[in-house]
Order: structure tokens, then sequence, then C-alpha cells
């Protein structure tokens, strides 16, 4: 007989379970579920996501809960050989006791694990389930006292009960996350029944340097009645391409050795196809399990080099430069995750040119529908094991515990092309370095040694974690940790990877100091701002909270020092305006330059082949778990932020760079007139495309203050850049003044006769302008931005063109839930029009802002021939 899978949905009720508290039982929309999911359902506790309500939800992170169902004996087929009936719970959150029908059938302690418990001869015909889950934030700090003796636990980020609970780390709160202890059945929970079933079904291989093998070996697990042998196919297009009928062993284990010449390859976005191959696995007793592979040769190269030690990833032997973000959990609550709403993430970062993913170690080992969409869209991913920011245990059940996990979820997601490399930790060795914990990497190589030092979670690192991904998945990179490099100090440079928490955080560098903060690859970057103002709106919905500086909008930002930081930015660059309006525009064009000044000058140091300086760029962060502000570049609701564009503009296949000469205005005794004489400036041209190419340059040189070129456009013709490297085009490249007098120090300086002005470059590739930069006169608040005199002008019924008579900077539209922009966020020079395609809205129904604009909202006003705006409004 074939599997049989029996969901176990609806039908549960849930209620507290502490003894002085036990109530009715409540309903249950639907497994998987957690508990304030329910709670909300049934008017319990208010919606934690909107005003101060996560304060009133705080009660039940102390509580246990319940939850059950009854389900009768499912009939099986009648078929000779015994019929095994399991039942299958794919996540339980967190410290969980099992009854089936008062008898214990199962106790477990990690969030992170899958239970499969045969229960066939357990089941009557009529059948009570039931869960018990204790308190994870209570049973935490246990934990924290039962091991004190052995173990000091630090903890960086919120309550040390973390520590030692095998769950996600963010539910007990993060600078970007509410504490929402969460409990209940989070994955689905379903019988089977069968008579021999396919376990597993997997395949090692690699594709060797030429690209024209891939070869290794394809394996299945078969559990049940023992079955003598199974079909195992390779097919693509749904043609079979390689067969075999391999032994089952008996321990249930069938292999064989493959080989297939000349592979259709699995690429990154941008780089080639996403082919995707599948695997299947056949009993004659007809149960199957298949699975979609993808061929591809994965290397981490490390090398040293003129720079100390390269880290960048090669793709089927193409260098690639891994522009992307990080990626926390997408919900507070898991269980509420649509499949669809992963697809939709993913196709966000496709659309802004991003490439890689990293799956940060504070939240969970990701869903399948996650992988299943970079699978298909080309998206590489990084994937932290589940450690953030703490110094973690090693006793005996703990190291069990890991190593379970560790093994389950690697087996669930090797299948997986998209995935590229398994970190050991987020930060962890920071927080060695904070606590001056012991940590000889040079000079003490033993294992066992490190379970006896300050940090003995060195072992789970660099020995058991390294070990068990060898053996579940031989050709995965393995990498400690993040950050890391050779075991030097994680702010090292020179090798490994970094966490660039100096602008924000730390010193707090002026955004536009990115070019002496670069490393070998920045994994965590970023810089806070507000979602777009309907975000706002709807997460704060007592109006006289919606403004800067309420008790609202300060419980909301989790982040440390936040608003201190965010206005010392603010006002640090431009003329703070302090409505909502206009505050939320100024932090996210904030937001905004700190991505267009780090994408464009650490994409510039990828260099050319043999001298990559920095291998890859990855934001903190792409999403929030709910809504708020953050260090998101798109909001809980998928609403883009203006940053979000400004990456995506700068990880263009071909995307041109202009820089200035940095200098300082505002620390001691600076000169803020230097950048009035120093004129230089760079150009250079990031190419991620496989082809050389042939581009026009044009450099325009625009008055601020008049909208008047103050220079003759500089043109460049038949400009080569170099297939899959940096051109450097212009280097200190000199203008004259544009007043004489400014060369004479000893004279006052004249602010009346200083014409700043705006460096514009555009490139073509034959007649299309491919890409366009803007540097600008620095800080932006010295500059006067009025009377823009911004226009608007419809060319279709979803196409608006933007243009004005003098420089703008940070045009922004207000976006929502439901308007669609082709473009955000971007910059205007007179003499060029700005073309966005709006989706979702009519045009004349749009709002917009800039720096320097009247009001913080303003209504877009539409010239437009007759009949154009009212197409756009059906």
């Amino acid at each position: 007989m074939a599997l049989v899978r029996h969901p176990l949905e609806h039908g549960w009720t849930f209620r507290q379970s502490d003894s002085a508290a036990t109530g009715d039982w409540l309903p249950v929309k639907k497994v998987p579920t957690q508990v304030h999911m329910d709670l909300i359902a049934n008017n319990k506790i208010p919606d934690p996501f909107i005003d101060l309500n996560e304060l009133a939800a705080r009660w039940v992170d102390e509580k246990d809960w319940s939850y059950r169902v009854q389900f009768k004996k499912p009939v099986g087929p009648s078929v000779p050989g015994a019929i095994t009936t399991d039942i299958v719970f794919e996540g339980l959150d967190t410290f969980a006791t099992v009854l089936l029908n008062g008898k214990q059938i199962l106790k477990s302690d990690n969030m992170f694990l899958a239970h499969r418990v045969n229960i066939s001869n357990l089941l009557e015909n009529d059948n009570v389930l039931e869960i018990k889950f204790d308190s994870a934030f209570l049973k935490g700090r246990e934990l924290v006292k039962e091991h004190e003796q052995e173990h000091t636990f630090y903890v960086r980020q919120t309550d040390i009960g973390r520590v030692p609970t095998r769950k996600a780390q963010y539910n007990w709160g993060w600078d970007w996350g509410p504490i929402l202890m969460t409990a209940g059945p989070w994955r689905p929970v379903y019988l089977e029944q069968y008579v021999s079933r396919i376990d597993d079904v997997w395949i090692h291989f690699e594709v060797d340097k030429d690209l024209k093998t891939a070869s290794g070996q394809i394996f299945a697990k078969i559990a049940g009645v023992n079955s003598k042998s199974v079909a195992l196919t390779l097919s693509l297009g749904g043609t079979i391409i390689w067969e075999n009928e391999a032994a089952v062993d008996n321990n249930g284990l069938a292999k064989a050795d493959f080989q297939i010449e000349n592979p259709e390859l699995w690429y990154p976005h941008g780089y080639g196809s996403q082919t995707l191959y599948e695997l299947k696995a056949t009993l004659t007793s007809a149960d199957e399990k298949s699975k979609l592979i993808g061929f591809r040769r994965v290397e981490l190269i490390q090398e040293k080099d003129e720079f100390g030690k390269s880290f960048y990833f090669r793709i089927n032997q193409i260098d690639i430069f891994s522009g992307g973000s990080c990626w926390i959990p997408a919900d507070s609550l898991l269980s509420q995750i649509p499949t669809q709403r992963y697809h939709d993430w993913m196709r966000l970062m496709v659309e802004g040119n991003q490439i890689m993913l990293r799956i940060w170690g504070g939240g969970i080992y990701e869903d399948d529908a996650l992988f299943d969409a970079c699978d298909k869209l080309g998206v590489l991913v990084w994937h932290d094991f589940q450690f953030a920011c703490a110094s973690y245990p090693t006793y005996p059940s703990y190291l069990e515990s890991v190593e379970q996990e560790a093994r389950q979820n690697l087996r669930r997601l090797r299948s997986h092309p998209s995935l590229v490399i398994w970190a050991g930790n987020n930060e962890d060795y920071q927080v060695q370095e904070r606590y001056h914990l012991h940590y000889d990497y040079d000079g003490d190589k033993d294992p066992q040694s490190w379970l006896k030092s300050t940090f003995p979670a060195r072992y789970t690192y660099e020995y058991l974690l390294p070990k068990i991904v060898k053996e579940e998945d031989p050709f995965m990179v393995y990498h400690p940790s993040s950050p890391w490099g050779d075991g030097k100090r994680t702010t090292d440079k020179t090798v490994g990877d970094i966490h660039q928490w100096n602008i924000w955080h730390g010193r707090m560098n002026r955004y536009q100091e990115t070019h002496i903060l670069s490393g070998r690859f920045i994994s965590e970057f970023g810089m806070e701002s507000y979602p777009h103002l309907e975000t706002i709106r709807n997460m704060i919905q007592d109006p006289q909270q919606q403004h800067p500086g309420s008790m609202m909008m300060d419980f909301r930002n989790k982040a440390i020092d936040h608003e201190r930081r965010m206005i010392t930015y603010v006002a640090e660059n431009f003329q703070v305006k302090y409505d909502l309006p206009s505050y939320t525009h100024l932090t996210q064009i904030v937001q905004a330059e700190t991505m267009h000044f780090a994408y464009k000058t650490w994409r510039r140091e990828w260099g050319t082949p043999g001298s990559r300086k920095c291998g890859g760029i990855l934001v903190w962060q792409l999403n929030d778990c709910w809504p708020t502000m953050s260090w998101a570049v798109v909001d809980y609701y998928l609403v883009k932020k203006p940053s979000f564009y400004a990456i995506a503009n700068a990880l263009k296949p071909l995307a041109v760079g202009i820089s200035q000469p940095y200098h300082n205005w505002t620390e001691g005794h600076a000169d803020p007139t230097l950048p009035a004489r120093d004129t230089k400036f760079d150009l250079w041209i990031a190419s991620s495309r496989l082809d050389a190419v042939q581009v026009e340059i044009t450099v325009r040189f625009i008055s601020i203050r008049t909208g008047q070129d103050v220079h003759p456009a500089l043109k460049l013709g038949d400009v080569k850049v170099l297939p899959n490297s940096t051109t450097e085009v212009l280097k200190d490249h000199h203008l004259p003044v544009t007043n004489p007098q400014f060369n004479d120090t000893t004279r006052p300086f004249d602010l009346t006769k200083y014409d700043p002005y705006v460096i514009h470059a555009t490139i073509k590739d034959g007649d299309q302008v491919v890409s366009i930069d803007s540097a600008w006169p620095q800080p932006l608040k010295y500059l006067d931005f009025s009377n823009r005199n911004v226009t608007f002008k419809a060319t279709s019924s979803d196409q608006l063109s933007i243009s004005a008579a003098r420089p703008v900077k940070g045009f922004v539209f207000e976006e929502t839930r439901a308007i669609k922009l082709s473009d955000n966020g971007f910059d205007l020079v007179p003499g060029e029009e700005k073309v966005v395609t709006v989706t979702g809205a009519s045009l004349d129904s749009l709002r917009y802002t800039y720096i320097g604009a009247p009001e913080g909202s303003l209504k877009v006003t539409v010239s437009t021939p007759e009949g154009l705006l009212s197409k756009a409004r059906l």
C-alpha cells in the first residue's frame, strides 16, 4: 500500500493548564498554531502588534498551555502484512509532553526537532491527543539555575533563560522585535499509515572543475516492513536521465553510484538558469518520495592576497559578488506565515538585484517554502545554526539535543541548491571577546580541552557542527561563526566576514565614511528608519500618539538608545523637521543614503580576478517580524522603504559610481569650506556581467541653487567595462574651482558666492540608460533646497513622469500595501525626466515629498492628456 496521511488540522481546543486557572477549552481555528494566535481569536488578549498591547500579552509568557484534539481511529486498507500507524509532529514549541488516551508517548524540549511516534498498538476507536506546553520563559530560568555550577551563562539581548533553551531566541525579544513567548504545535501534526515507506531520499554529489560531469551517490532510507529494493531516478523536464534499482540493506538503507555527463547546472539569478532535476525513490508498495535538486559547484574562496585573505563565493567557476540581505523570522507568530508570503519575500530579493540571503542564528531553521522560492528564483542562502549573542553550554543532554537538531535540519534542507553555506552561530565569538572567555585558536587544537574552558561552545562550533555537516552533506561549505576569520578578532578586516556596526552602533561613524569601514565580506551592517506612514498609523492607532517621541513611538522601537542615535544621524545631515511625515521621510533618506554609500563603495572593492578586496554585502536586515521602525529595508507588510531601491540601483548588473573626498564638518576645528576647493572625484563602473561591454558615459555638473550646468558636461565614449569586475574610469579627476577666490584662504569665505553643484553620471549601453549615480556636496543640511519646481506629467494610465527645475534630493512617494512602484527614493536633475510605473492606485492619488519640500506629505498634481487619469482609476 502507498503511504496514507491523515492531517490533524481541525477540531483542536486549548486552555491555560495551570491548576489554579483551568477553564473551559476554547476553540482553535487550525493547527499549526501558537497560543497568541488562539488567544487573539478568542478575544483573550488584544493584538500585540498594535499600540502598547504587547505589554498586555506579557502574562502569557509565564503560563502553561494545553492543546487537545479528538479523532477516530483511521481505517486502513486491507493489505497483507502489518500496517504501521505513526503520529508525526513537525514542530512542538517548546517544552511539550504529549499524551494519547492518557498515556505519555513523547516528551520534547527542543522547538527545532520533528518527532515520529509509532502508535499502532495505542489507538482506540475514539482517541484523545493532548499536548501540554510548559512556559519556556520559566523553564529557561530553571535550566540556568540547574546548570549554573558547570557553566557561566553570558547573554547579550534580553533574558538569560533563553541560552539553555532550544527555542527561537528572538521570542525573548530583540532590538527589533517584541517579547512574545510562543507555545503550541507550531508546525503540522498528522497521522501516517503504511506497510513500508520511504523515510528520505537524498544525494551527495560533486560537479567537476570543468563542469562537464556531476557524480556521487544517491541514497534512500526505507522504514516499515523491509523492502528488498527501491527504484531511484533522476529526471529533467519529465524525462528520466538516470535510473537504478538499488538493494535495501538490513538497516533500511539503499544507495547507488551515479554519474551524469554535461549536466544542466543551477546558477544564481543573473548568471544563468535555475535548472532543477527531480530526484525520486519508488517502492513496489507504490510509496514514493521526490525532491527537486540542482547541480552546482560551490566554493568559498579564502586565499592569501595583497589585502590579507579573500572571502567570496565561486559558483560553477564564476566569482560571485554576494549582494543581499540578512533575514529574521518573517513574523513573531511563525504559524501565521502563509507559504505565498515566503515566495513574495524572495521575489522582492530578485526585484532588488539581491542574490544572497543570510538566515540569522536567533530565529529558526527556516521553512521549506523559503528554500523552494530561493531554488526557483536563484537566491543564494547563507544559514546560521540557531545560536546567537550568548555563551552557550555544552553539558551532555544539551549537546545531544543540538546534534539531533543539526542532523534533522541538515537532512531536511540539504537537497536545496540555493543553500551554499552553514555558519556555526551569530556573534557568539563577540561574546567571547566581550567577557574575555578563554580562546586560544592557534595554541589549543584539542576539542576535549575546549569543553573545560570558559568558552566551551568552541567545541560546538569548531568540532561538533563541522563534523555533522561533513557527515550529512559532505560538499557543503561550513564557517564557524558570523563574524569569524581564522580565529582572529571578529573586527579584523583582513580575513573572514565582519559585522560592521560602527555605523549606528559602536563609534557611530558617519555613513559618508564607509570607505574606511570595509572588510573581506560584510555580513551585517545597517541603519534604522521609520516605515511608511500607512504602516506607522496601522501599528499606532491612537492619533494623539502618532508623532515622533510619543510614548507609543518610543515603545515600538526596540533598538538601544534608538532616539538619540536616529536624531544624531538626521541632525548631522539634514535640517530637522519633527512632524511625523517630515521626520519619517528624513529617517528614510538617512537609511537610503547609508545604503547608497555602503553598497556602491564596498561593491567597488569587488575589484578584478585575484584582487577581490570585498566579496559581498548583506544589509541588516531585509524584513521585520512585526510592524515597527527598525533596520529593515522592507517593512512587515512587504512595503519597500527608499533604502530598498538604493540597494537595487547599486547592485544593477552595470552600476556607475561617483565619489568625492570625505571632509569632516562638525568635529573639533573642522573646516566646512573644504568641499568648495577640493573638486576631485572618482568614477567607476561595477559589473556582474560575464561579458565585456562598451558604454558611453556622460557626467554633468549642475548647480543646486540655479539648476544650470556650472561646467561643460564630460562625455566619454566607448569605455570598455571589464566583465565581472570593477572598471576604474576616473581617479582624482580635477575640476576648476567655481570661484577662484575660494583658493585664497586668507580672505573671508563668501557664502553668497558659493554655488555648490551635484555631479551626475549616466551610462548608456547602446541607446539604453542602464545606470545613474549622483554625488552631492556633504552635508546636505548646508544646501538650499527651496524652489525646486517639481512637476508631474502622466505619460500613460500607469506611468508618471517627474521633472524639476533644480536638483532634488530624496524624492519619495508614500508607499502603501496597495501601491507598487518601479522606483522610489530617487534624485532628480534638470533636463532629465524620471518615469515611474505605478500600479494599485490612480496617479493623482499619490502623495510625495523630498528634502526641503514645503511639507512632509504633498498631493501629486498631474498634468495629463484627457482621459488618462480616468483610465487609471478603473
